[in-house]
């Protein structure tokens, strides 16, 4: 089974499975495709989080978000810097993700699972409405060189026609021939960086030899007698399990509330904001407190600061050193510790699964192009902070957290459920109602992808689907919550892929965002 954000990308991870290939080739397949047909959401220029669960044993955490370059830690990078151009990005870090999943748990030559990505960028994709959405909303964001492949006529593609990319097949086919060292020390890496170079940007060669990925020990928690596991720190997923532990011990303390009432979509907001607050307070620093942070006993204390007829004032997705008056103040997990952190999904026949989310940053990241790779430069400097004090600052010098949240939830051995989504900060919120959604709604998980979503945008306010409906709209604003009504599909709540597994049968199911161009499959 696949869930993929594109019905291509999809068909290339079933293309290497059919072919005898495990669910990491697939895997590899995927967002080597994706790169292709989402050319704005990742790729080869960007990173990711991925989680592996070899059949029988605990699943484990890669990350390949990519490091900062020496020269902008040393910098006084400026807002307009790190939003779009030749200095707003890290490292790209895919390439480095891609093969360490293979060396480790591959079974295919690279050659033959690049192959489907290969064949996408020189025959060309044709442009989906999404797409198109995208690609003229994304046109501002371009340099020169990425305009000249994604909008040569100055304007978007119309819907249908075919994009094709064939500087990036020859990378791929250079990646596959040579590869690593032919991405971050080779010709690849000579005119990526002179390329930077030539415009002013910070990255050096010497940027390009520190690994880009590392496996990692997962975040994890119980939740609903399930085992949650995340990627582990320095990323901070832990937003995510932490707000659906708050959840639970708002259950425990007032009783359960049928999913989908107005009393379910408070508490899941009111859990998200404490989650959230924790999240900028910590950074990706908190590994040392994640017995505390993700225990019962803490989120037992948190849900002190959460009333069910009352609203709380959140303090924003970004770290302030000078909140305002009657903010939520953010926890103290070592107080716990003194008293004893775009999407898809596949599964092959064996069991092996794969989780994975993995971004530009941005819509079409830095909109910085490598004319001669056909590589798109990411810009995730912008999620991190300029204020030296913040545990999220580009000043300490790599890449210290990010909220890519890809889950698995097992019973016991069994995996259960694996889900995530795209969505920049709303990532944790949009994966927690998805989980909730089945876990503790019940819905199939196509249905609780599918479920009206919201986004927290700081302070009371609060972004809403419309199908929400006027009785939980109703009662969100008695209770003092500031609605933002958003269209019925709404790309701002994210675009969520899961793979539901039944525990009595085995059976495995497909779910994809309508939001999104997601498409799930199986054979």
């Amino acid at each position: 089974m696949v869930a993929s954000a594109h019905p291509q990308a999809t068909m290339a991870g079933l293309q290497i499975l059919r072919a005898g290939g495990n669910a990491v080739d697939a895997a590899v397949a995927i967002s080597a495709a994706l790169d292709v047909c989402e050319p704005f959401m990742s790729g080869l220029g960007g990173g990711g989080a991925m989680l592996v669960r070899p059949p029988g044993e605990p699943p484990q955490a890669l990350h390949y978000g990519g490091r900062f370059p020496a020269a902008a830690c040393r910098a006084s990078p400026t807002p307009g810097d790190i939003d779009k151009g030749p200095r707003a990005f890290a490292v790209p870090g895919a390439p480095a993700g891609w093969h360490a999943a293979l060396d480790r748990f591959g079974s295919k030559p690279v050659t033959e699972v690049l192959a489907p990505a290969i064949a996408l960028a020189e025959t060309g994709v044709p442009l989906t409405r999404v797409g198109h959405a995208f690609f003229k909303g994304g046109i501002g964001r371009m340099g020169d060189a990425a305009r000249a492949v994604f909008a040569p006529g100055g304007t978007a593609p119309p819907i249908g026609e075919l994009v094709r990319q064939p500087n990036l097949a020859a990378t791929y086919r250079t990646l596959a021939r040579e590869g690593l060292a032919g991405f971050y020390q080779g010709d690849l890496a000579r005119a990526t960086v002179a390329a930077v170079e030539a415009a002013g940007g910070w990255l050096a060669a010497d940027d390009m030899h520190p690994a880009q990925a590392e496996w990692a020990e997962p975040s994890r928690t119980r939740y609903r007698g399930l085992h949650l596991f995340s990627t582990g720190w320095p990323f901070t997923s832990y937003e995510a399990l932490l707000a659906l532990n708050l959840l639970e011990a708002l259950d425990r303390r007032h009783g359960g509330v049928a999913s989908g009432t107005p009393d379910a979509w408070h508490r899941r907001i009111e859990a998200a904001k404490v989650a959230m607050t924790d999240r900028v307070a910590l950074g990706g620093e908190s590994v040392a407190l994640a017995p505390g942070l993700l225990s019962a006993r803490y989120a037992d204390l948190r849900a002190d600061v959460v009333a069910l007829d009352a609203v709380v004032t959140a303090s924003g997705d970004r770290w302030n050193a000078r909140p305002e008056a009657g903010v939520l103040p953010a926890g103290d997990p070592g107080s716990v510790l003194r008293e004893c952190t775009t999407h898809f999904n596949v599964i092959d026949g064996d069991g092996m699964a794969v989780s994975v989310t993995q971004t530009l940053g941005s819509a079409f990241g830095s909109g910085f192009l490598v004319a001669e790779t056909g590589v798109l430069l990411n810009n995730l400097m912008f999620f991190f902070d300029l204020d030296a004090a913040s545990p999220m600052s580009i000043q300490l010098g790599a890449m210290r957290s990010g909220p890519l949240s890809p889950i698995m939830a097992f019973d016991a051995n069994d995996l259960r459920l694996m889900i995530g989504t795209p969505g920049a900060f709303g990532i944790p919120q949009t994966t927690m109602q998805m989980v909730s959604n089945v876990l503790d709604g019940g819905m199939n998980v196509q249905a609780a992808i599918e479920a009206p979503r919201f986004r927290l945008s700081g302070g009371r306010k609060i972004a809403v689907e419309k199908r929400a409906g006027p009785e939980v709209m109703s009662a969100l604003k008695a209770l003092g919550h500031d609605i933002q009504e958003l269209s019925a599909w709404s790309p701002l709540v994210g675009g969520g892929q899961g793979i539901l597994i039944d525990p009595d049968n085995h059976v495995r199911s497909g779910g994809a965002d309508p939001r999104r161009d997601g498409y799930a499959l199986g054979y």
